[in-house]
C-alpha cells in the first residue's frame, strides 16, 4: 500500500496539467524561482526537466531563458545537460541574454572534471552566435592541448563550427597546423575529427592536404578507427596518387584486410580507394572486384533492408564489367516471401543478368513463381525478366538452348494467361509482344494465346500490345477483325491517345490481308477519325492511311508491312561489359541506388519497330567511315528499302568497274541463316593455296584480317560500324570472351546494265582466337598480369583483299596467328562483288581497331 501510494505521488508530481501556453510558462517560472525548489537539487532538476519536456512538445518556453541562465550554475552534471540543451536551442532568440551564460562556460572549461570541459566546450560553439566568437577562440585553442582525449575531441571539431560561423573569415594559420601535428594524436578519434575538421576548413583550397608521410600513417593507424572513422580516412585518401609503382603495391598490401572486413561500410570504402587507385591496372581492379564477392553476398543476407538493398545495387555495378562474377552464387538472390518489393525487383535484376545455358532452366522455374506475387509491380517485374531472360539466350549463339527455353517460357507465359488477372494479363501481352519481335519463331504460339484476352485487359499499355500484335499477325489469329471490331465500336469512348493510334494502324495492316472482312470497319473508323476526333494527332494519322489508300493497295503495302521482328535486338539484350573506370567514381556513393531501376514503358509506346534503339557506344566510327562523303539513303515506311553507300567507292577502287550497293533487306532470321550456313554443298573440305572453291553456283572464301583490337570493341560499336555500311549483325559471344565469333550478312546489288541489278547473298562468320596476340607476363603482387604484343604497321585493305583472293602468302603465318579469321559464303557467285565486300568488311574491321586503340 504504500509504495503504491508513493508511486501515485510521484506520476502526479511528474504530470503536467494541462494548461494553455501562458499557463505553462507561467507555472513552471513560479517552480523555478521558488527558493525551496531551488535548494532541494531534485525537486529543481524536476522543474528544469518539466521545461525540456514542454519545449520538446513545441511548448514556446523561451521566455523562462533568464531563469535557466541562473540554472546552469551548478555542480549538478546531469542538470548541467538539460540547461545547455535549452540554452542551445533558444539563444538564437535571445542573443544578448546569451551573453549571461558565457563566464559560467568559460569557468567550466577549467574545470578539474574533464567530462564537465567537454561539455562546456561543446555547448560554447553550439550557441551559434557571432557576437560570441572571440570569447569562445581561446577555450578551443587551449582545449588543443588538453591532456584529456574527450576535450581534445570536442575542440578540433569546435573549430569546424567556428569556421561555419565566419565563413568570410580565415582561421589563424597557428591553428591549421595545431591541426594538421594532431593527426598524429594518440587517439585516433581526435585523428579523425581532424581530418574532418580539416576538410571543412580548407574546404576552398581542395581540403586536407594528403602527402606521403600523412598517407602512411593514417593507414598504418587505420585498425586503430572505428568502423566510421575507417571510412573518414579511406575516402580521404582517395585523392593521393603514389609516386611509384612500389609504393602502389605497398599501399594495396596495407589495405588488403580491409578489403574483406566483415563490416559492409568498411568494405566498400576499401574498394572504393582501390578503384581509385589502380585506374591503370584493371587486372588489380579486377582482382579486388572478386575479392569483395563473398562480402557481398555476405551483405546481400543482412538483418537491415536498406544494406541488402544497397548491396544488390553495387552487385550491380560489378556485373557490369565482371558479367559472370556472381554466376556460381545465384540462389543468393532467390526472393524471400517476406521481402519488400522494391529488394524483390532488384534481386530479379540481377537474375536476369546472370542467367545461362546452366541455370536458365532453374531461373524459370523460380521467376515462374514470383509472377503471382500479390504486389503488381512485382508481379509484372517478374514476367518481365522472366522473358528477358530467355530473350537473351534466343540469338543464334544460344542454337536449340535459346529456341526451347523459349517454349518453356511461352509456356508459363499461357498459363500466367489462364488467371484471368488484369495486371498479369497485360504484363504477358507486353512480353509477348517484345518476344516475338526479338524471338519471330514463338509467333505462331503467341497468336493461338492472345485470342480471347482482349476481354482482360483494361489499360492502354496491354490493349496497345495486343492490337500490335492482332495487326503484325492478324492472318493467323482467326479472331482478329472481330476483336478490332469491338475496339471500333468503342473508339469514342477510349480515353488513350496511343490505343487509337494503335488502332489505326492494326486495322490498316488487317485490312491488307484480309479486306473483305475489314473493309466496312476501316471506313467507320477512319470517318471516326478524320471528321470527329479531336486529337489532332489522331486525325492527321488517320488522313495519312486515307491519303495512301488512294494511292494503291501496293504503295500502301510497302510502307505498313514491314518487318515483323528484328532478331539482331537479341545479342543487345544482355549489358556489354563496361571498363571499371566508367563507374568507378560512382561506386560507394548514392548513385547506383538511383541506377538499375526496372525499365518502364511510356505510356504512349506503341509498335516496338517505332522504338529507336540507341545503345551507349564506345567508339563512334561514324566519322572515320564516311570518309568525307556523304550517304544517299532512300528511307520508306518498310525497311526494303536499299541504302546505297557511295563513301565504298573509294575504298573498292579500280578492282570494281560498276557500283556496288550492300542492302540488309530482306532480312534474313536466325534459322534461315542457320540453314543456308550449315549447307552441305556451302561446306568444302579441300584445302588450297587460294582457299577458294566453288561449287556452282556458290563459292566459299576464308581471309584473315590483321586487326587484334577488335576484342576491346564493344556489341554496340561493332553493331553500328557495319550497320553504317549495312551489314546486318545477328550474333555475338560474349564480349571479352576468347575466341570471338561474329555472324553477319548482306545482299550485294551491282547494276551490271542499265536497268537490270545483280543481287547476291553473303553470309560471314568473323573468328578471332587471339592465340597470338598474347604472352603471359611476370607475377606481380599476386596478379598475373597479361601483355599484348605491339602491332606492327598494317596494310591498306585494299592490298590484303587482293592478296587474300590471288593466293599470295605474304606474311600469312603471323597474320593468322593474331588476325581475325573472316570466312564467307556466297549465292549465287559474283567474285567481284564478293571482292568489294571483303575490301568494305576490311576497312570496317580496321577503323574499329584504331579506334579502340
Amino acid at each position: 500500500m504504500i509504495k503504491a501510494r508513493l508511486t501515485l505521488f510521484r506520476l502526479s508530481a511528474a504530470t503536467m496539467p494541462y494548461l494553455g501556453s501562458e499557463d505553462t510558462v507561467r507555472e513552471l517560472r513560479r517552480a523555478l524561482c521558488n527558493p525551496n525548489v531551488q535548494s532541494d537539487q531534485l525537486r529543481y532538476r524536476n522543474a528544469i526537466l518539466k521545461v525540456i519536456r514542454a519545449m520538446s512538445q513545441g511548448v514556446d518556453v523561451s521566455g523562462l531563458f533568464s531563469e535557466m541562465v541562473k540554472a546552469c550554475a551548478t555542480v549538478d552534471i546531469v542538470q548541467k545537460k538539460l540547461v545547455y540543451v535549452f540554452l542551445c536551442s533558444y539563444a538564437t532568440l535571445n542573443p544578448e541574454l546569451s551573453l549571461l551564460v558565457i563566464n559560467t562556460l568559460r569557468k567550466d572549461c577549467q574545470d578539474p572534471n574533464p567530462m564537465v570541459r567537454s561539455l562546456a566546450l561543446r555547448n560554447m560553439t553550439n550557441l551559434r552566435l557571432p557576437s560570441l566568437v572571440e570569447y569562445v577562440e581561446q577555450p578551443l585553442t587551449a582545449g588543443l592541448k588538453d591532456r584529456a582525449a574527450s576535450v581534445r575531441r570536442v575542440a578540433v571539431l569546435g573549430w569546424a563550427k567556428l569556421h561555419n560561423l565566419q565563413t568570410n573569415s580565415e582561421i589563424d594559420a597557428a591553428v591549421v597546423n595545431e591541426l594538421y601535428s594532431l593527426l598524429r594524436d594518440p587517439d585516433p578519434v581526435v585523428m579523425v575529427n581532424c581530418l574532418r575538421a580539416l576538410e571543412e576548413i580548407l574546404k576552398e583550397e581542395g581540403g586536407v592536404a594528403i602527402n606521403k608521410p600523412i598517407t602512411h600513417h593514417l593507414l598504418n593507424r587505420l585498425k586503430e578507427c572505428d568502423i566510421w572513422g575507417q571510412c573518414e580516412v579511406l575516402r580521404t585518401l582517395q585523392r593521393y596518387r603514389p609516386q611509384s609503382e612500389d609504393e602502389l603495391f605497398d599501399i594495396l598490401s596495407l589495405l588488403d584486410a580491409s578489403l574483406v572486413s566483415p563490416h559492409p561500410p568498411v568494405m566498400a570504402a576499401t574498394l572504393s580507394l582501390f578503384l581509385s587507385l589502380c585506374p591503370g591496372v584493371p587486372a588489380v581492379s579486377q582482382a579486388a572486384l572478386e575479392r569483395v564477392r563473398g562480402p557481398l553476398l555476405a551483405t546481400c543476407g543482412s538483418v537491415s533492408r536498406e544494406m541488402r538493398f544497397t548491396a544488390l545495387c553495387h552487385i550491380q555495378l560489378l556485373l557490369r564489367s565482371l558479367p559472370g562474377l556472381m554466376g556460381a552464387h545465384y540462389k543468393r538472390f532467390f526472393c524471400g516471401y517476406a521481402e519488400p518489393a522494391y529488394i524483390k525487383q532488384r534481386k530479379m535484376q540481377v537474375l536476369v543478368e546472370l542467367v545461362n545455358d546452366d541455370n536458365v532452366a532453374m531461373l524459370l522455374d523460380e521467376l515462374r513463381g514470383y509472377c503471382t506475387d500479390v504486389n503488381t509491380d512485382t508481379a509484372q517485374a517478374a514476367i518481365s525478366a522472366l522473358v528477358s531472360s530467355c530473350v537473351i539466350l534466343c540469338g543464334l549463339g544460344a542454337g536449340h538452348i535459346g529456341r526451347s527455353y523459349s517454349d518453356r517460357c511461352l509456356e508459363i507465359l499461357i498459363g500466367l494467361l489462364g488467371l484471368k488477372q488484369e495486371h498479369i494479363t497485360s504484363a504477358v501481352v507486353q512480353t509477348m509482344r517484345d518476344l516475338v519481335w526479338v524471338c519471330p519463331q514463338c509467333s505462331d504460339t503467341v497468336c493461338l494465346a492472345v485470342e480471347g484476352c482482349e476481354e482482360t485487359l483494361q489499360d492502354g499499355q496491354g490493349r496497345q500490345a495486343l492490337l500490335w500484335l492482332l495487326g503484325v499477325y492478324g492472318e493467323r489469329v482467326s479472331s482478329a477483325p472481330y476483336t478490332l471490331e469491338v475496339f471500333i465500336d468503342g473508339v469514342r469512348c477510349e480515353a488513350s491517345l496511343g490505343v487509337k493510334m494503335e488502332l489505326l494502324t492494326a486495322s490498316m495492316r488487317l485490312f491488307l490481308c484480309r479486306p473483305a472482312e475489314m473493309q466496312d470497319m476501316l471506313g467507320r473508323l477512319l470517318h471516326y477519325c478524320i471528321e470527329e476526333e479531336t486529337d489532332i494527332c489522331v486525325r492527321d494519322q488517320a488522313l495519312l492511311y486515307y491519303r495512301l489508300l488512294h494511292c494503291g493497295i501496293e504503295e500502301t503495302r510497302k510502307v505498313l508491312q514491314g518487318r515483323r521482328s528484328d532478331p539482331s535486338l537479341g545479342v543487345l539484350i544482355g549489358r556489354p561489359a563496361e571498363p571499371i573506370s566508367q563507374w568507378a567514381c560512382s561506386f560507394n556513393t548514392l548513385e547506383p541506388l538511383r541506377q538499375g531501376a526496372m525499365e518502364t514503358e511510356s505510356a504512349s509506346r506503341g509498335s516496338p519497330e517505332h522504338v529507336t534503339f540507341d545503345p551507349k557506344r564506345n567508339n563512334d566510327p561514324s566519322d572515320t567511315l564516311n570518309c568525307g562523303h556523304d550517304e544517299e539513303a532512300l528511307h520508306s515506311g518498310s525497311d526494303s528499302a536499299i541504302v546505297r553507300t557511295d563513301s565504298t567507292a573509294d575504298v573498292l577502287g579500280s578492282s570494281l568497274t560498276v557500283p556496288l550497293s550492300l542492302s540488309v533487306s530482306p532480312a534474313l532470321s536466325p534459322e534461315e541463316f542457320e540453314l543456308l550456313w550449315l549447307q552441305p554443298q556451302v561446306l568444302h573440305t579441300e584445302q588450297g593455296p587460294e582457299k577458294m572453291k566453288a561449287d556452282k553456283d556458290c563459292v566459299c572464301v576464308e581471309e584473315h584480317v590483321r586487326c587484334p583490337e577488335i576484342l576491346h570493341c564493344s556489341p554496340q560499336s561493332l553493331q553500328a560500324a557495319m550497320q553504317l555500311v549495312n551489314i546486318q549483325t545477328l550474333a555475338f559471344t560474349p564480349p571479352h570472351a576468347l575466341p570471338l565469333r561474329v555472324y553477319l550478312y548482306t545482299h550485294t546489288q551491282r547494276a551490271r546494265v542499265a536497268v537490270t541489278p545483280h543481287s547476291t547473298l553473303i553470309l560471314g562468320e568473323l573468328l578471332y582466337t587471339g592465340e597470338g596476340n598474347q604472352k603471359v607476363g611476370q607475377v606481380d603482387g599476386g596478379v598475373v598480369v597479361v601483355e599484348g604484343r605491339e602491332d606492327e604497321q598494317m596494310k591498306e585493305g585494299e592490298q590484303a583483299t587482293a592478296d587474300g583472293l590471288s593466293g599470295r602468302d605474304t606474311g600469312r603465318t603471323d597474320r593468322e596467328q593474331d588476325g581475325v579469321k573472316v570466312t564467307l559464303k556466297q549465292h549465287p557467285r559474283d567474285e567481284n562483288a564478293l571482292k568489294g565486300f571483303l575490301s568494305i568488311l576490311t576497312t570496317v574491321l580496321h577503323t574499329l581497331s584504331s579506334e579502340s586503340d
